[in-house]
């Protein structure tokens, strides 16, 4: 990929931050090498909400989770694309400041890695195994056709 690419794949998350005040990433790093990492942010912003975050194509796809991942089979839970961030995001916790875009506070609640099924297709369904914590084992995201179409699905699968 090249940085042109790379550049516009963040567009719209540097339109939303002011880095003079908040100390989210800006987002400089480049893959070097296809890790396929996650993080969940626990973020206390105006509701308390999970962000799934999955390394892919040297910027992290994001989706806010209000009810968070779930942690059982068959269990399912609404998940509304966010905008992309930077691979710096992996390793980020902290507070966003007060009447900035996410203000609140940021933890990692989990982290790891992922395996990508082959067969997924990418802007309709996301086969993954988690590496994690708190997230292992098998999962889908699948893009609805509810409301405008713009929202997932997460659901924990079972093993095979």
């Amino acid at each position: 990929m090249t940085r042109k690419k790379r550049a516009d794949s963040l567009t719209e998350y540097r339109k939303r931050q002011d880095f003079s005040v908040t100390p989210e990433p800006h987002g400089k790093l480049y893959a070097t090498e296809r890790i396929n990492r996650f993080v969940v942010h626990k973020h206390s912003a105006r509701s308390l909400h999970y962000d799934l975050r999955l390394e892919m194509d040297d910027h992290l796809r994001c989706w806010a989770i209000p009810k968070g991942p779930p942690l059982r089979t068959g269990v399912r839970r609404l998940a509304i694309p966010t905008e992309n961030h930077p691979l710096e995001y992996l390793g980020f916790s902290g507070t966003i400041p007060a009447g900035k875009y996410g203000a609140g506070i940021v933890e990692i609640w989990d982290a790891g890695t992922f395996e990508l099924d082959p067969q997924s297709k990418p802007q309709s369904e996301l086969k993954l195994i988690f590496h994690g914590t708190r997230l292992k084992g098998p999962y889908v995201l699948i893009k609805t056709t509810l409301g405008d179409g713009s929202a997932w699905l997460c659901m924990k699968m079972k093993k095979k």
